[in-house]
């Protein structure tokens, strides 16, 4: 429903129709399983500026040929319905983006810096509304979104200060004549293909790398979560990032393959850069192939979280409880096999249970007290729900919670007596489960820690210097925690190994993903 309040904004009020029913005799007993959370009033209050529901192209906002829905995932209530733009769309914002390039490309890095610094304030100006759209398309609490816009703007600030940091190389010539220089060069267009666990931030880690390197963009946010993107689109236009350096497609699922293919294999496309499931990436492996694209991609997880039994066992489960339940278990460096050591294992469990009990509280992301929201769709408690199931079938004990509530709700659940043989210790869980593993030595808990084919975080708890060396080198992933649950942060180097991805996000690495060497040598110096 549009409610334009005299002397301020437009916004968009998000009502249950359910709610009115339920105060009726009638509904109320033919109703009961409606989730309580459907009988409230919740406002996303965003400016119509900031909430567009077209794509973006060259400049423009572009309408397609039909519309697709955007659902809050707390209630099932739609939020707006956006344009489902298809391949036409696609091919019209790499024609774009290509034509752009060739102009963002001569601009100085100082052109470059300003304008994302610019990009940036305007985040930091709009953080409330901002963090608004992600609770109510995502599902996180409003102070995890309110912390995400945080994040998201931090990328922009650091790449603009990147920008002015490429520097090329002067390598010693072999011959008295010749003067042997690498220059750095943006490689072209690029395809960003977000998730929509960090509707914001996944975007501008990539788009801010690729816009300090020189290179222009074609978006396509997930989606669940289109909403945050195009509002990010709203405000580089009004950062003056110029026509076509920044485009936007959204789609929805039955859309995302067709979009994917020209994204993938047009030959304008020099560069792909995707996070997501491993599935998906394989595939657009194949696609990028047949034009040698260059790729980088932050895939799936499955972070072990060690406890040894020299660790500070409150700071270990402050540490688990951070890592695990952010944005209700759904990031992909959440820790999902939790391994403690026999000396220090009940004592770690009862205080789990303890800080899970008086810290926990599930509810609509827009409630002040709430800390833990739904997961992003009825598949994805599915999945948790089979995982807890498989686990209890083969010996696994529920110390705490374990079932699935209203909705896609789910409530945070504690298994004990968990094995390797196990569904949730071998596939990637997405949701509020700890399963625990009791294990005796170090060496035993690497091997379990190891013993996946992904290795994108890691984390573990020691006071033992000599232990923390051997366990921080030998944990097979691209990122490790040590005695620290939270990882993130635009300075450092975001990435995995084995399946979980190739290259690199964030810090000084993260714009050379998009950056060519050339090596030029400048003969006849000398007669």
């Amino acid at each position: 429903i549009y409610h334009l309040p005299s002397s301020k904004s437009p916004v968009i009020t998000v009502m249950s129709v359910v709610g009115a029913l339920r105060s009726c005799r009638f509904f109320q007993e033919m109703l009961p399983s409606v989730p309580s959370v459907l009988c409230r009033n919740y406002s996303m209050d965003v400016p119509a500026p900031l909430l567009r529901t077209q794509g973006y192209v060259d400049g423009r906002w572009v309408s397609a040929a039909s519309v697709f829905p955007v659902l809050d995932p707390a209630t099932g209530l739609e939020l707006a319905r956006v344009s489902d733009c298809g391949p036409e769309e696609a091919k019209q914002a790499v024609d774009a983006a290509f034509r752009a390039f060739h102009t963002w490309k001569q601009t100085t890095a100082k052109e470059r810096s300003v304008l994302l610094r610019k990009w940036f304030d305007l985040l930091t100006l709009h953080r409330e509304h901002l963090a608004r759209l992600i609770t109510f398309e995502c599902g996180k609490p409003l102070q995890e979104s309110l912390g995400e816009v945080t994040y998201s703007a931090s990328f922009l600030e650091w790449f603009s200060e990147e920008a002015r940091r490429i520097y090329g190389d002067i390598v010693p010539s072999s011959a008295n004549n010749r003067k042997v220089l690498l220059l750095k060069q943006p490689v072209g267009v690029a395809s960003i293909i977000t998730p929509w666990n960090f509707p914001s931030a996944m975007i501008t880690r990539k788009v801010g790398a690729a816009l300090a390197a020189g290179c222009t963009v074609v978006v396509k946010p997930a989606e669940d979560t289109p909403l945050s993107a195009l509002a990010l689109a709203e405000l580089a236009d009004q950062a003056g990032i110029p026509p076509g350096v920044v485009n936007v497609v959204p789609c929805s699922r039955d859309r995302t393959p067709s979009v994917g293919q020209v994204l993938c294999s047009d030959p304008l496309v020099a560069k792909i850069s995707f996070t997501g499931s491993t599935a998906t990436g394989k595939v657009l492996l194949k696609m990028a192939a047949d034009t040698v694209k260059r790729v980088s991609m932050e895939l799936g997880g499955h972070a072990p979280f060690i406890v040894f039994n020299s660790a500070d066992v409150g700071k270990a489960v402050g540490g688990a409880m951070a890592s695990k339940f952010r944005n209700s278990g759904q990031t992909c460096v959440c820790s999902n096999r939790f391994l403690v050591q026999s000396g220090i294992y009940d004592r770690f469990v009862d205080q789990l249970s303890r800080a899970m009990d008086s810290e926990l509280r599930l509810g609509h992301g827009a409630e002040p007290d709430t800390t833990l929201g739904p997961l992003i769709n009825s598949r994805a408690a599915e999945k948790v729900v089979h995982q807890i199931s498989d686990a209890v079938s083969q010996g696994a004990t529920v110390l705490k919670g374990g079932k699935r509530l209203d909705g896609s709700f789910m409530q945070p659940t504690l298994l004990a007596g968990v094995t390797t043989d196990m569904l949730c210790t071998k596939e990637e869980t997405f949701g509020p489960l700890v399963p625990i593993i009791r294990f005796e030595t170090e060496e035993e808990a690497l091997a379990i820690a190891n013993g996946t084919d992904v290795g994108l975080a890691g984390y573990f708890y020691s006071q033992d210097v000599g232990q923390i060396w051997r366990v921080a080198e030998a944990l097979e992933v691209g990122m490790v925690g040590v005695n620290e649950g939270l990882l993130s942060t635009p300075e450092a180097a975001f990435g995995g190994i084995k399946q979980s991805g190739l290259g690199r996000e964030g810090s000084m690495y993260g714009v050379h993903e998009y950056l060519e060497v050339k090596y030029m040598c400048f003969g006849g110096l000398k007669p």
